[in-house]
């Protein structure tokens, strides 16, 4: 029985798998993508809307196909779910939206276990209490570690007042460490924003305590002239008041002289003359006064 016939038809119906193209395409298969830059034929997409729509289903399976074709050339493994290729890394670079993330800065902590090859070693979230019989979060609601009230007896130090809150003095010990904690989170905040600034940290907090200083001594009556000097503390400098020489050159007297004239001849507005704030001054005294 001869079944060409029948073969050919069932074949006839299966696009190939190989396609030609003038200029080879660029392919990305870490991104699973293609880029072809050959021309398109003009004539088809300007034909009626079945033959225009018929061209470009055509582009987009040959494009499909292309790209079928490179991953089916890749080392694949198998398993049980089915085959799987592994794709390259990505060649094509993509702009990022938002700028690159800057390095976060090591505290004193990370940078001693870094030279002394410390590792974190993570914990569980949950720890058995062998005393309530229950899977119970090591910090936070409920934690076990924030039980105050355990242990349920408390040894009384031998220089301790025996009469004192045991359950008390800890609940304190607690509080001194969170704001411990605090502190130095506050401090490597703060030496994390001298670093980026290109100092050192006792540099920049000795400039914070000096502008603490000037602005403590500006509190005073006497804006700190007759403070008691500090060791160390450096002078202030403060801003001297300016005053035109009394003798000056025929061009500066010139200009200032017409100056003024120009002010009373065209009679400007008293916007650019009228000292506002002693304006204001005298009528809220005026009032006063009549009151």
């Amino acid at each position: 029985m001869d079944v060409t016939g029948i073969l050919d038809e069932h074949k006839s119906r299966f696009k190939s798998v190989q396609v030609d193209r003038l200029i080879p395409p660029e392919i990305d298969l870490g991104m699973l993508a293609s880029f072809d830059i050959n021309m398109i034929n003009d004539a088809k997409l300007k034909a009626n809307q079945n033959t225009r729509d018929t061209y470009l289903k055509e582009l987009s399976r040959e494009g499909a196909q292309l790209l079928i074709n490179e991953i089916f050339s890749l080392p694949t493994t198998v398993d049980d779910d089915g085959i799987y290729a592994s794709l390259p890394k990505a060649t094509t670079v993509l702009p990022r939206e938002k700028p690159v993330p800057k390095e976060k800065l090591l505290t004193r902590w990370e940078k001693f276990a870094k030279i002394k090859n410390i590792q974190k070693r993570k914990k569980s979230r949950m720890a058995f209490d062998e005393e309530q019989g229950e899977w119970r979060p090591r910090y936070g609601f409920k934690g076990i570690n924030n039980d105050d009230q355990k242990p349920w007896l408390i040894e009384v130090p031998g220089n301790a007042d025996p009469y004192a809150d045991q359950y008390q003095a800890r609940r304190q010990e607690k509080k001194e460490r969170v704001e411990k904690n605090k502190r130095r989170q506050q401090r490597n905040a703060e030496e994390g924003v001298a670093t980026e600034k290109g100092l050192k940290p006792q540099e920049m907090r000795k400039r914070e305590l000096q502008k603490a200083l000037v602005m403590s001594k500006g509190s005073t009556a006497s804006l700190g002239k007759f403070d008691e000097k500090l060791k160390g503390e450096p002078k202030i400098k403060g801003l001297k008041r300016k005053f035109d020489p009394l003798v000056s050159t025929v061009d500066k007297e010139k200009s200032k002289n017409m100056d003024i004239l120009n002010r009373v001849a065209k009679k400007e507005s008293s916007a650019t003359v009228l000292n506002v704030r002693k304006a204001q001054r005298a009528i809220n005294n005026s009032k006063r006064k009549q009151k």
